[in-house]
């Protein structure tokens, strides 16, 4: 995009976690700063555009998953740029009734969000942020839209490592699955950056320091599981993110690498 013409409102000169995974996909919703910061972390973890084409595939198949098994009310957080097949667009292929409410705290992912969605009514996109999840919750939009005392299907794909301190993060989920009513659902996926040296960490910290974000963190399969505690887990559980009920063949990240891990649970 040209900077010129950036949104009022928007910084395109401070790189935006948002528009550079939009950058990992192959998009063109970013600006030059966004670009440079997506192409350090690159250098750090070559394999990271295909972990971000595997996580937009997780989601694609874990929407289709919870729209066949009933729910029709999605509030996907951290929902970044639209691209292809965003969550109301394959949910509302297989049940044109659904509702999805968006939410992210980056100006411009608002602005691209409201413009595709301005003709559909049953899409919904808000400006909050996962830090303050009771904040989130109580958005007069997301209320207004979604049924709390129907079942919703609550989406975390990729953001939960941008929360370094594991208490926090198990704060907001805990947050955001209180109002959950049974037959509700929990979908996330986390990042696993595999192992780094001292100076690939040291410099992964730079770039996000100079975003809205206070860093990543990775996770284990035994951490992330927490986050799924009392919730009936689906199979296969929490599993790197190509084995999740797969429906085509996929790239195999090698051990040690960087990749991701999902799970979806249904509360009781």
């Amino acid at each position: 995009m040209d900077e010129r013409k950036a949104p009022a409102g928007v910084d395109p000169f401070t790189p935006s976690v948002a528009r550079m995974y939009d950058y990992y996909l192959g998009g063109k919703d970013n600006f030059a700063a966004d670009r440079e910061a997506a192409q350090k972390i690159i250098e750090i973890l070559p394999n990271l555009p295909d972990i971000a084409r595997e996580n937009r595939e997780f989601l694609v198949r874990a929407v289709t998953y919870l729209t066949r098994q009933g729910i029709r009310q999605f509030l996907d957080i951290g929902a970044g740029l639209p691209t292809q097949r965003n969550v109301h667009q394959v949910a509302q292929e297989l049940a044109p009734e659904s509702r999805v409410v968006y939410v992210d705290n980056d100006p411009i992912v608002l602005v691209h969000a409201r413009a595709i969605l301005a003709e559909n009514e049953r899409v919904r996109a808000v400006e909050a942020d996962m830090r303050d999840p009771g904040a989130l919750l109580a958005h007069p939009e997301v209320r207004e839209h979604l049924d709390f005392s129907q079942p919703v299907a609550v989406l975390l794909l990729g953001v939960l490592h941008f929360i370094p301190d594991d208490d926090e993060a198990a704060k907001i989920v805990e947050t955001l699955r209180a109002p959950l009513v049974p037959g509700s659902y929990l979908a996330v996926s986390h990042g696993s950056i595999g192992e780094l040296s001292e100076d690939q960490e040291e410099e992964g910290r730079k770039v996000f320091s100079r975003t809205s974000v206070p860093g990543t963190t990775s996770r284990s399969r035994e951490q992330i599981l927490t986050f799924f505690d009392g919730l009936d887990l689906i199979e296969p559980g929490v599993v790197p993110l190509h084995e999740w009920r797969p429906v085509v063949d996929y790239t195999f990240i090698r051990e040690g690498a960087a990749g991701g891990l999902g799970g979806v649970g249904r509360v009781r």
